[in-house]
């Protein structure tokens, strides 16, 4: 039991870690850069899903099992 206890002291005391700060920091430069880019952000990502859905679109078009009832008896 003094084994666990002795290392997890070492491991509280351990300063190789990534500290809050640290952590605190890189979400600021994060959010800066995406501040920064936003609109260039926003363009891609509209034109990623434009992209998606006219595939999708295409996709439901050509779908055989996408049947149609004719008017015709």
């Amino acid at each position: 039991m003094q084994y666990v206890w002795n290392r997890l002291r070492q491991l509280y005391r351990n300063e190789e870690g990534i500290s809050t700060l640290e952590i605190i920091l890189i979400i600021a430069v994060i959010v800066i850069i995406a501040i920064a880019f936003r609109k260039w952000i926003m363009h891609w990502v509209q034109k990623l899903f434009d992209g998606a859905n006219s595939k999708m679109q295409e996709t439901s078009n050509n779908d055989p099992l996408n049947v149609i009832p004719s008017s015709n008896p």
